[in-house]
This record gives structure tokens, sequence and C-alpha cells, in this order.
């Protein structure tokens, strides 16, 4: 735990990693890193490495440390309330946003993980739109606006031509990219959360078919509909426990069908 905060997983190892290679271009020297595993859009099918590795290259201590502050205090919830391997995703899509709308836009190399950190932060104004953010440690700031402002400013730079050798077209592409994919999730993570809500609210349901409901009214005691309850929540509970760790995208075909058949009896109750 480092000023109050549990490093998750994959924030750990992303921090290790970019001081690493930092540490690493340091000694050995940047010219050769940097012609090896920079994005440079004009060598992408030589080197196709790259849209992958130049997250983890940084021109400068400042350029290292402003990424990796970010990547602590925003990565750290995020990857708390998704799980390790959906968060590592989203980073790494995020990233590859970046790259994209660099290899539209610009010629020159490109390094550094804002790409992927602007997506982390925009994912968390997203996630909670009303936290403060203080800036400067003073200045209490909404996530919302916050990153509603840097959304401007990277607009503004990017298209009006002021570099001071930043590419604000890869923090542009890290936005986009995260918003897209938070958007195409949207309707998967509200129907998670309104079966959440159900299954761990106190809302007793269960899916029973047909036939055993006829049973139950027929003359089935309320025990055994009670165990019927408990069976669906404890599987459930798993279930959504199984999202948090890994993702939806480690779901068999048998627990997605589960939990489209939770959230629709959720509706029609």
């Amino acid at each position: 735990m480092i000023f109050g905060y549990q490093l998750t997983p994959w924030v750990k190892r992303l921090l290790i990693a970019n001081t690493i290679v930092f540490a690493l271009t340091s000694v050995i020297g940047g010219g050769f890193v940097l012609d090896w595993f920079s994005f440079q859009p004009t060598k992408i099918f030589i080197r196709p490495w790259t849209p992958l590795t130049y997250m983890f290259l940084h021109g400068d201590f400042w350029h290292l440390l402003m990424n990796m502050l970010g990547l602590f205090f925003f990565g750290t919830h995020l990857e708390s309330k998704w799980g390790s391997r959906e968060f590592i995703r989203y980073y790494l899509v995020c990233g590859l946003g970046g790259v994209a709308l660099s290899f539209l836009f610009l010629t020159n190399p490109t390094i550094g993980a804002s790409a992927a950190v602007y997506g982390v932060l925009l994912a968390f104004a997203m996630t909670w739109p009303n936290a403060p953010i203080y800036v400067w440690g003073i200045f209490p700031v909404q996530a919302k606006w916050l990153v509603g402002f840097f959304v401007v400013v990277s607009f503004i730079n990017a298209f009006g031509a002021v570099g001071g050798g930043v590419n604000h077209f890869a923090h542009l592409g890290g936005f986009a990219a995260g918003f897209l994919y938070l958007k195409t999730d949207w309707r998967a993570s509200q129907a998670i959360q309104g079966i959440q809500k159900a299954a761990r609210g106190g809302r007793r349901f269960a899916i029973v078919p047909r036939e055993e409901q006829e049973e139950a009214t027929s003359g089935l005691n309320q025990e055994s509909v009670d165990a019927a309850e408990e069976t669906t929540l404890d599987a459930v509970d798993r279930v959504l426990d199984k999202i948090s760790a890994e993702g939806m995208a480690s779901l068999t075909e048998q627990e997605k069908q589960l939990l489209d058949q939770v959230s629709k009896k959720h509706r029609t109750n």
C-alpha cells in the first residue's frame, strides 16, 4: 500500500515495467532503443511490434513521472472495480488508439504511455464523474470537468499545430478508443449492475422452469422454493465474481445464459 492506495496487480506491473525500461534506456542510450521500439508510422510494417512497445518508452523523467502518477492514482480504482484482465485489455486498447490517430496524422516517432493513461482518466471520469480531483493538491475539480478540459486542450493543440514535442493526436486517440470501448460495452455493464442490485440488494428471485413453477403452485413447500432461490443467487454471485476478476470475455455460454435469464427476470419483476 502506498499513500493509502492498494496497488492492484496490473497497475503494479505496469509501474515496474515502465520504470525498468526507462532505467535501461538511460543506461544503454536512447538512440538505439527509440529507433527500434518507438512507434514510427513510416516503419510500422517492418517493425510491427512498435504499437505495443512505444507505450513503455519515455523521453525524460518528468514524462515518465506524470504518466505513472496518473496510472497510479486512477488505474488502481478502475482495476479494483473491473478486474485485472478487463483493465489491462482496456489500457492496451487505449494505447493502440493513440497509435491509430498518430498513424493518420503524423510521421514523427511517438513514445510514452500517455494515450493509455488518458484513456484511464476518461474511464475514471465516466465511472465516477463527480469525484473530486485536487489540482496541485489544493483545488477540487470534478473528474468529468477536468477530463473534459484535457480533451478540449488536446484537440486544440493537435489541430492548432501547437506541438512542443508533445503528440496530442496520441492523447486524442487514447480518449477516442477509450470512449468507444466503454460505450460499446455500456449495455453489458448496465445489465450487470442491474443483476448485482437485484442479487445482492435483498430482492429474492429464482430461475425456475415452467414445469417446476406448476409443481410449486400445486404443493411445493416454501422451503424448497427458498432453496432454489439461494442456489440461483449463489450461482449469480460466482459469475459476478468471475467478471470482476477476469472480465466479461471469460464467461462460458452457460454463464452468459444465466445472466441473461436473471436480467430478464429482474426486468419483469
